[in-house]
């Protein structure tokens, strides 16, 4: 009802397509990324709670990785991408859950218990009640565990000129296509020219995209495009509420004040 209503993005739908061109490589390259972040070689003995699980690539990595892993998302057909990547590497396997449900229902969190590691890449701004979510997660993480989110960052007007581009986005047909031929071309052009004039292949950065935790460009262009509800915080706002509950920061990469997500990893005390 939300998604007819263009209330929300059809996240599910976005990660299904992306399934279509994961590969090998792309999943060491999320392997990896999990690896640096929370600063360990291997993940064998740790529970592992995948918050909104998208495409299930990261549930998939940090199963790969020896992780017990509890998977859930809000979208149907998300939670269909996990299920298809678990019937691919781990069928029938019982340390890999999967669950149909919200990080704003505090009773299906407590439900799930605790883990040594609670993660979230750019899902607790998408539920439409940001502040809620990132209080929810807080009894998810176990004593000395460790909390791994993705926010995007504030940038104030530039944000709520966004935020008025995913409405219009989602509000239905024609909305996708004006927003498309808007905002692709100001992704491509500036770099195709600077790629022609340096006289680089133009295609170089689809293909080395993967690099970054093994995501498609042209995937993630449609999740920020879409990407509804929208919420933004500064660092220091999220360094400072988890701070406040009990939290150390132990790792932290920001979008250097520009478009993106700022990434944090924290330790509960």
């Amino acid at each position: 009802m939300q998604i007819h209503a263009g209330e929300r993005f059809e996240f599910g739908e976005n990660w299904s397509r992306f399934l279509r061109v994961l590969d090998d490589e792309r999943i060491n390259e999320a392997k990896k990324s999990l690896r640096t972040m929370l600063g360990v070689d291997s993940l064998t003995g740790k529970t592992f709670l995948d918050v909104g699980s998208g495409s299930g690539l990261f549930s998939l990595a940090a199963r790969l990785l020896g992780a017990t892993v509890t998977s859930f998302d809000f979208d149907p057909k998300s939670v269909a991408c996990a299920c298809e990547l678990k019937r691919r590497y781990f069928d029938g396997d019982s340390d890999w859950l999967i669950h149909e449900g919200s990080v704003l229902d505090r009773d299906f969190l407590v439900g799930l218990g605790k883990f040594d590691i609670v993660y979230s890449w750019g899902v607790l701004h998408h539920t439409g009640k940001m502040w809620q979510a990132l209080e929810n997660v807080v009894a998810s993480v176990a004593s000395e565990g460790q909390l791994f989110i993705a926010i995007y960052n504030d940038q104030e007007r530039i944000s709520e000129r966004w935020a008025a581009l995913k409405r219009i986005y989602c509000s239905g047909f024609w909305g996708r296509q004006i927003v498309k031929a808007i905002c692709i071309p100001y992704f491509v052009l500036p770099a195709f020219a600077l790629d022609l004039y340096k006289r680089r292949n133009p295609l170089r950065i689809y293909s080395e995209y993967k690099k970054q935790r093994g995501m498609s460009k042209l995937h993630d262009w449609y999740d920020w495009l879409g990407g509804y509800p929208f919420e933004v915080a500064k660092p220091e706002e999220i360094f400072d509420f988890y701070r406040e509950r009990g939290f150390e920061l132990q790792r932290l990469i920001t979008c250097g004040g520009g478009l993106g997500c700022n990434q944090f990893v924290f330790v509960k005390c």
